[in-house]
Protein backbone atom coordinates (compact mmCIF):
# COMPACT_ATOMS: atom_id res chain seq x y z
CA UNK A 1 0.00 0.00 0.00
CA UNK A 2 1.14 3.40 -0.88
CA UNK A 3 0.53 6.53 1.25
CA UNK A 4 1.50 9.89 0.81
CA UNK A 5 1.91 11.70 3.94
CA UNK A 6 3.16 15.15 5.11
CA UNK A 7 2.42 18.85 6.71
CA UNK A 8 2.24 22.48 5.67
CA UNK A 9 2.74 24.36 9.52
CA UNK A 10 3.29 28.02 9.17
CA UNK A 11 4.15 29.96 12.22
CA UNK A 12 4.44 33.35 13.16
CA UNK A 13 7.79 34.97 15.26
CA UNK A 14 8.57 38.41 16.44
CA UNK A 15 11.94 37.19 16.19
CA UNK A 16 14.01 34.31 15.15
CA UNK A 17 13.53 31.64 17.49
CA UNK A 18 15.37 27.89 17.73
CA UNK A 19 13.23 25.11 17.41
CA UNK A 20 13.56 21.16 17.87
CA UNK A 21 10.86 20.07 15.28
CA UNK A 22 9.75 15.78 15.84
CA UNK A 23 7.78 16.21 12.01
CA UNK A 24 9.79 13.08 10.59
CA UNK A 25 8.90 9.43 9.97
CA UNK A 26 10.47 7.28 12.85
CA UNK A 27 14.27 6.06 12.20
CA UNK A 28 12.58 2.58 12.61
CA UNK A 29 10.73 2.63 9.63
CA UNK A 30 12.31 0.15 6.93
CA UNK A 31 9.89 0.19 4.12
CA UNK A 32 10.17 1.86 0.82
CA UNK A 33 9.96 5.94 0.38
CA UNK A 34 9.29 7.65 -2.67
CA UNK A 35 10.62 11.50 -2.39
CA UNK A 36 11.66 12.73 1.26
CA UNK A 37 10.20 13.21 4.53
CA UNK A 38 12.81 15.68 5.79
CA UNK A 39 11.35 19.00 7.40
CA UNK A 40 11.80 22.12 5.09
CA UNK A 41 11.41 25.82 5.31
CA UNK A 42 12.51 27.96 2.15
CA UNK A 43 13.20 30.92 4.64
CA UNK A 44 15.51 28.65 7.25
CA UNK A 45 19.32 28.13 6.27
CA UNK A 46 20.05 26.09 9.25
CA UNK A 47 18.07 22.47 9.43
CA UNK A 48 19.83 19.79 10.68
CA UNK A 49 18.79 16.51 11.75
CA UNK A 50 19.83 13.89 14.77
CA UNK A 51 18.66 10.95 16.01
CA UNK A 52 17.43 11.25 20.01
CA UNK A 53 17.40 8.20 22.25
CA UNK A 54 13.56 7.19 21.39
CA UNK A 55 14.77 6.77 17.89
CA UNK A 56 13.17 9.64 16.86
CA UNK A 57 14.32 11.47 13.71
CA UNK A 58 14.37 15.48 15.28
CA UNK A 59 15.09 18.87 13.42
CA UNK A 60 16.50 21.41 14.56
CA UNK A 61 16.07 25.01 13.05
CA UNK A 62 16.22 28.37 13.81
CA UNK A 63 12.60 29.78 12.65
CA UNK A 64 13.15 33.00 11.17
CA UNK A 65 11.47 36.23 11.93
CA UNK A 66 8.28 36.87 10.54
CA UNK A 67 6.16 34.66 8.69
CA UNK A 68 7.28 31.21 7.58
CA UNK A 69 6.14 27.65 6.62
CA UNK A 70 7.48 24.20 7.18
CA UNK A 71 6.44 21.50 5.10
CA UNK A 72 7.38 17.78 4.22
CA UNK A 73 5.82 15.41 1.32
CA UNK A 74 6.81 12.29 0.59
CA UNK A 75 5.46 9.03 -0.31
CA UNK A 76 5.65 5.66 1.91
CA UNK A 77 5.18 2.36 1.26
CA UNK A 78 3.10 -0.18 4.04
CA UNK A 79 1.80 -3.43 3.99
CA UNK A 80 -1.50 -2.71 4.12
CA UNK A 81 -2.54 -4.59 6.97
CA UNK A 82 -4.50 -3.52 10.13
CA UNK A 83 -2.95 -3.19 13.64
CA UNK A 84 -1.73 -7.12 14.75
CA UNK A 85 -4.29 -8.77 17.39
CA UNK A 86 -2.23 -11.26 19.00
CA UNK A 87 -5.19 -12.34 21.67
CA UNK A 88 -2.98 -14.98 23.62
CA UNK A 89 0.23 -12.81 24.10
CA UNK A 90 1.28 -12.81 27.99
CA UNK A 91 2.26 -10.44 30.45
CA UNK A 92 5.69 -10.63 31.92
CA UNK A 93 5.98 -10.65 35.49
CA UNK A 94 7.97 -7.73 36.41
CA UNK A 95 11.47 -9.38 37.58
CA UNK A 96 11.26 -11.30 33.62
CA UNK A 97 11.39 -8.41 32.07
CA UNK A 98 13.93 -6.96 29.77
CA UNK A 99 15.95 -4.21 31.42
CA UNK A 100 15.72 -1.82 28.49
CA UNK A 101 11.79 -2.26 28.83
CA UNK A 102 11.64 -1.32 32.74
CA UNK A 103 11.98 2.72 32.11
CA UNK A 104 8.29 2.36 30.49
CA UNK A 105 6.68 1.06 34.24
CA UNK A 106 7.71 4.46 35.84
CA UNK A 107 5.34 7.53 35.71
CA UNK A 108 6.08 10.56 33.59
CA UNK A 109 5.10 14.00 33.40
CA UNK A 110 1.54 13.62 31.93
CA UNK A 111 1.70 9.92 33.18
CA UNK A 112 0.96 9.96 36.26
CA UNK A 113 0.43 6.36 37.13
CA UNK A 114 1.87 6.40 40.85
CA UNK A 115 -1.32 7.89 41.74
CA UNK A 116 -3.69 5.79 40.08
CA UNK A 117 -2.57 2.19 41.21
CA UNK A 118 -5.40 1.22 43.11
CA UNK A 119 -7.80 2.72 40.61
CA UNK A 120 -6.32 0.60 38.41
CA UNK A 121 -6.00 -2.63 40.05
CA UNK A 122 -10.02 -2.38 41.18
CA UNK A 123 -10.97 -1.58 38.05
CA UNK A 124 -8.81 -4.62 36.17
CA UNK A 125 -7.37 -6.71 38.83
CA UNK A 126 -9.52 -9.21 37.96
CA UNK A 127 -8.83 -9.31 34.45
CA UNK A 128 -6.84 -11.73 32.38
CA UNK A 129 -3.32 -10.78 32.63
CA UNK A 130 -1.79 -9.81 29.22
CA UNK A 131 -3.45 -9.07 26.01
CA UNK A 132 -6.56 -8.93 27.31
CA UNK A 133 -5.95 -6.79 30.60
CA UNK A 134 -4.58 -4.39 28.23
CA UNK A 135 -8.04 -4.72 25.64
CA UNK A 136 -10.35 -4.26 28.94
CA UNK A 137 -8.53 -0.61 29.62
CA UNK A 138 -8.53 0.49 26.09
CA UNK A 139 -12.03 -0.69 26.29
CA UNK A 140 -12.28 1.59 29.64
CA UNK A 141 -10.63 4.63 28.01
CA UNK A 142 -12.73 4.32 24.95
CA UNK A 143 -16.22 4.74 25.97
CA UNK A 144 -14.89 6.35 29.37
CA UNK A 145 -13.74 9.63 27.81
CA UNK A 146 -15.29 11.86 25.50
CA UNK A 147 -13.28 13.54 22.48
CA UNK A 148 -13.11 17.00 21.60
CA UNK A 149 -10.35 19.27 20.22
CA UNK A 150 -11.93 22.14 22.19
CA UNK A 151 -10.96 20.05 25.45
CA UNK A 152 -7.05 19.62 24.46
CA UNK A 153 -4.98 21.35 27.24
CA UNK A 154 -0.85 21.49 27.26
CA UNK A 155 -1.29 20.82 30.90
CA UNK A 156 -3.35 17.89 31.09
CA UNK A 157 -2.69 14.84 32.85
CA UNK A 158 -3.91 11.06 33.24
CA UNK A 159 -5.62 11.69 36.43
CA UNK A 160 -7.23 14.54 34.50
CA UNK A 161 -8.90 12.99 32.31
CA UNK A 162 -9.66 10.00 34.06
CA UNK A 163 -11.78 12.86 36.47
CA UNK A 164 -12.93 15.25 33.51
CA UNK A 165 -13.50 12.42 31.26
CA UNK A 166 -12.82 14.56 28.26
CA UNK A 167 -9.69 15.01 25.80
CA UNK A 168 -8.03 14.73 22.55
CA UNK A 169 -6.38 11.84 21.27
CA UNK A 170 -3.20 11.73 23.17
CA UNK A 171 -4.96 12.44 26.62
CA UNK A 172 -7.10 8.86 25.50
CA UNK A 173 -2.92 7.49 25.54
CA UNK A 174 -1.55 8.94 27.98
CA UNK A 175 -4.64 7.35 30.22
CA UNK A 176 -4.32 3.87 29.01
CA UNK A 177 -0.33 4.39 29.19
CA UNK A 178 -0.89 5.54 33.03
CA UNK A 179 -3.12 2.29 33.39
CA UNK A 180 -1.25 -0.38 32.36
CA UNK A 181 2.20 0.99 33.67
CA UNK A 182 -0.06 1.10 37.13
CA UNK A 183 -0.49 -2.77 36.69
CA UNK A 184 3.47 -3.86 35.84
CA UNK A 185 3.28 -3.33 31.97
CA UNK A 186 5.97 -1.42 30.23
CA UNK A 187 4.06 1.00 28.17
CA UNK A 188 5.07 4.02 26.06
CA UNK A 189 3.40 6.77 23.94
CA UNK A 190 3.58 6.96 19.87
CA UNK A 191 2.15 9.42 17.64
CA UNK A 192 2.15 9.07 14.05
CA UNK A 193 0.30 9.99 10.69
CA UNK A 194 -3.10 7.84 10.74
CA UNK A 195 -5.30 8.86 7.48
CA UNK A 196 -8.91 7.60 7.26
CA UNK A 197 -8.21 4.14 4.92
CA UNK A 198 -10.46 1.51 5.54
CA UNK A 199 -12.93 3.90 7.72
CA UNK A 200 -15.34 6.62 6.76
CA UNK A 201 -13.54 9.89 5.79
CA UNK A 202 -13.59 12.30 8.87
CA UNK A 203 -12.95 15.34 6.30
CA UNK A 204 -9.54 16.37 7.11
CA UNK A 205 -6.56 14.53 8.11
CA UNK A 206 -4.38 14.84 11.32
CA UNK A 207 -1.53 13.31 13.65
CA UNK A 208 -2.72 10.95 15.83
CA UNK A 209 -1.25 9.71 19.39
CA UNK A 210 -1.44 6.06 20.24
CA UNK A 211 0.46 3.71 22.45
CA UNK A 212 2.56 0.56 22.65
CA UNK A 213 2.63 -2.20 24.95
CA UNK A 214 5.07 -4.80 25.54
CA UNK A 215 3.95 -8.41 25.83
CA UNK A 216 5.02 -11.92 25.47
CA UNK A 217 8.84 -10.49 24.28
CA UNK A 218 7.86 -7.72 21.96
CA UNK A 219 5.93 -4.77 21.42
CA UNK A 220 2.39 -4.18 20.45
CA UNK A 221 -0.21 -0.97 18.80
CA UNK A 222 -3.01 -0.78 21.15
CA UNK A 223 -4.94 2.76 20.24
CA UNK A 224 -7.43 3.55 22.63
CA UNK A 225 -9.12 6.74 20.92
CA UNK A 226 -10.58 4.77 18.21
CA UNK A 227 -10.22 1.04 19.66
CA UNK A 228 -10.37 -0.89 16.42
CA UNK A 229 -7.84 -2.27 14.05
CA UNK A 230 -5.89 0.43 11.84
CA UNK A 231 -4.58 0.40 8.53
CA UNK A 232 -2.08 2.42 7.44
CA UNK A 233 -0.13 4.18 10.37
CA UNK A 234 3.01 5.55 9.88
CA UNK A 235 5.18 5.70 12.68
CA UNK A 236 6.76 9.30 13.80
CA UNK A 237 7.82 9.55 17.30
CA UNK A 238 8.17 7.39 20.77
CA UNK A 239 8.95 8.39 24.19
CA UNK A 240 7.34 8.07 27.96
CA UNK A 241 4.60 10.29 27.12
CA UNK A 242 3.51 13.52 24.93
CA UNK A 243 6.85 16.07 26.82
CA UNK A 244 9.27 13.60 24.95
CA UNK A 245 8.10 14.12 21.74
CA UNK A 246 6.73 17.29 21.10
CA UNK A 247 5.51 18.09 17.71
CA UNK A 248 7.16 21.81 17.96
CA UNK A 249 9.54 22.62 21.26
CA UNK A 250 10.12 25.83 20.95
CA UNK A 251 12.68 28.49 22.74
CA UNK A 252 11.06 32.02 22.29
CA UNK A 253 7.04 32.65 21.15
CA UNK A 254 5.66 32.26 17.80
CA UNK A 255 1.95 32.34 16.52
CA UNK A 256 0.99 29.07 14.66
CA UNK A 257 -1.10 30.29 12.19
CA UNK A 258 -1.86 27.29 9.83
CA UNK A 259 -1.79 23.48 9.85
CA UNK A 260 -2.38 21.17 7.88
CA UNK A 261 -1.65 17.10 7.43
CA UNK A 262 -2.15 14.67 4.72
CA UNK A 263 -2.39 10.74 4.91
CA UNK A 264 -3.57 9.25 1.60
CA UNK A 265 -3.76 6.08 0.00
CA UNK A 266 -2.42 6.17 -3.69
CA UNK A 267 -2.94 3.59 -6.39
CA UNK A 268 -0.41 0.84 -5.89
CA UNK A 269 -0.39 0.81 -10.12
CA UNK A 270 1.15 4.19 -10.44
CA UNK A 271 4.99 3.94 -11.46
CA UNK A 272 7.36 5.69 -9.88
CA UNK A 273 8.10 8.42 -11.91
CA UNK A 274 4.69 9.34 -12.19
CA UNK A 275 4.63 9.73 -8.32
CA UNK A 276 7.74 11.16 -7.77
CA UNK A 277 6.29 14.23 -10.24
CA UNK A 278 2.96 14.51 -8.18
CA UNK A 279 5.22 15.37 -5.28
CA UNK A 280 5.48 18.73 -7.51
CA UNK A 281 2.93 20.26 -6.16
CA UNK A 282 1.30 19.74 -2.34
CA UNK A 283 -1.78 18.19 -1.34
CA UNK A 284 -4.08 21.11 0.20
CA UNK A 285 -6.30 19.54 2.62
CA UNK A 286 -9.53 21.00 4.85
CA UNK A 287 -7.15 22.54 8.12
CA UNK A 288 -8.81 22.55 11.31
CA UNK A 289 -9.77 24.88 13.96
CA UNK A 290 -6.40 25.94 15.80
CA UNK A 291 -8.27 27.09 18.95
CA UNK A 292 -6.19 24.26 20.89
CA UNK A 293 -3.54 23.27 18.02
CA UNK A 294 -0.78 25.18 19.17
CA UNK A 295 -1.18 23.73 23.02
CA UNK A 296 -1.42 20.16 21.64
CA UNK A 297 1.84 19.65 19.12
CA UNK A 298 4.14 22.41 21.18
CA UNK A 299 5.99 23.35 24.21
CA UNK A 300 7.53 26.35 24.75
CA UNK A 301 11.16 25.74 26.69
CA UNK A 302 11.13 27.02 30.18
CA UNK A 303 7.18 27.53 30.31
Amino acid sequence: MLIRIGFEITVTCPEPVPMLLALSVHSSFQGKMIGSDFVRNERADDIREYVDGYGNRITRVTAPGGVSTFWSDAIVEVDGLPDRVPRHARQHAVQDLPNETLNFLLASRYCDSDHLGDFAWKEFGQTEPGWARVQAICDFVHSHVNFGYMFGRSDKMAGHVLTERTGVCRDFAHLAVSLCRAMGIPTRYASGYLGDIGVPDAGFDDFCAWFEVYLDGEWHTFDARYNVPRIGRVLMVRGHDAADVAMMTSFGSYELTDFRVWSLELADTDDEDYLLKTLDIRPRPEQRGLGVQADQMSLQAGA
